[in-house]
């Protein structure tokens, strides 16, 4: 186990499952105390577990994120469980898909809650803290498809190209302040949530140079070097971990 990060909190929103999982196991490998957050308990105690037993610290923190008081109470608790947050992973997300004519407006909200308005507010809690500590990082997730236009994937393609907005945003805003504000942009990556997308997954992955579908562990592994020292000259950047998709 590395101790790059040892010593740092880092809180992992959507760490009970496919990348933030990953993600969570990553950093801690990397020396971080990781408070992961989701909306299942079971799945969230065995995130920990599985930390815990390769000899990291993580703890869980239920929470349904759905405003901004939500995101600023978990930014208190995880404050709670493991003090200064010294790394922030918006990973949490949600990806409603559907045609524009017919898209539901209770689905169109829920999208740029989740996926825009509490990730600001997270950064709106934690960034100012690590600003006047002089030193944080900070990783949002976003996807292929907030640059490349997709039938049915309007809304949450627009939602996080608002994430990319604001990743560069923020680097402006919080970098001369010593924290360091990136995205990661993954292309097709197999998780329980894209299972929904059955083929259709591998068919999109097989237009890339890689011509696979990537894993949770792969995207993990860009968070963590955008989260860690090896990356202290990299700010505002949106890094592609897609297969190569960028490229075609």
């Amino acid at each position: 186990m590395s101790a790059e990060l040892s010593g740092s909190t880092a809180l992992v929103t959507g760490g009970t499952s496919g990348i933030g999982r990953a993600t969570a196991a990553a950093l801690a490998g990397l020396g971080a105390h990781v408070v992961l957050s989701g909306r299942d308990a079971v799945r969230g105690a065995e995130a920990v577990e599985r930390i815990r037993a390769a000899g990291g610290k993580a703890d869980f923190l239920a929470a349904d994120l759905k405003d901004a008081a939500s995101a600023r109470a978990l930014a208190a608790r995880a404050r709670e469980a493991g003090g200064p947050i010294d790394v922030l992973v918006n990973n949490a997300g949600i990806f409603p898909t559907g045609p524009t004519e017919s898209f539901a407006e209770a689905d169109f909200d829920a999208i740029f809650t989740t996926n825009v308005k509490v990730p600001f507010f997270l950064v709106a809690e934690l960034a100012p803290e690590m600003a006047r500590r002089g030193h944080g990082a900070i990783v949002n997730v976003s996807t292929i498809v907030a640059k490349i236009g997709m039938p049915g994937m309007a809304a949450y393609g627009a939602s996080k190209a608002a994430i990319e907005l604001l990743t560069k945003a923020w680097a402006a805003e919080f970098g001369p302040s010593g924290v360091r504000v990136n995205a990661v942009s993954p292309g097709p990556t197999r998780t329980e949530g894209t299972a929904v997308f059955g083929d259709g997954l591998d068919e999109l992955a097989a237009a890339a140079p890689a011509g696979r579908v990537g894993t949770p562990e792969e995207i993990a592994a860009a968070i963590a070097f955008l989260a860690a020292g090896d990356a202290s000259f990299v700010h505002g950047a949106v890094l592609p971990v897609d297969g190569g998709r960028a490229a075609v």
